[in-house]
């Protein structure tokens, strides 16, 4: 594997992931980082061996050491990861949930306001 072609690959790699999971970063190596639970176990793993990878096609030596068939792999798993996540559905479904847990406290809080208020007869329930 050539240097070009693996920056040019985890740029675009890069890029997609700020795009679907928007998470900022200066380069590939720092949106893994910061992307941490938010992909599988298996995609961090291969995401840490493409920045190792990029690192290695630095040097003309040990660049014989990158496995291109693991590196396409990756980069497939990747795309298969990513391209059905709609980022507007991530933000309604965190959206949605914080309000649930507003309107969940909110009702906990009315539950136990008119336990208390039966509990010293202020009003009757039965």
């Amino acid at each position: 594997m050539n240097l070009p072609a693996l920056e040019t690959r985890n740029a675009t790699l890069a890029q997609k992931i700020a795009d679907k999971l928007s998470i900022r970063g200066a380069d590939l190596g720092a949106k893994m980082r910061r992307a941490g639970r938010r992909l599988p176990r298996r995609l961090r793993r291969e995401g840490r061996y493409l920045v190792q990878a990029e690192l290695l096609a630095g040097h003309p030596k040990l660049a014989k050491q990158i496995d291109p068939a693991r590196v396409d792999a990756a980069y497939r798993d990747f795309d298969a990861h990513l391209d059905p996540i709609d980022p507007n559905d991530l933000w309604w479904g965190w959206t949605l949930g914080v309000l649930a847990g507003i309107v969940f406290n909110l009702l906990l809080f009315a539950a136990l306001l008119i336990a208390l208020l039966a509990w010293r007869g202020d009003i009757g329930l039965g």
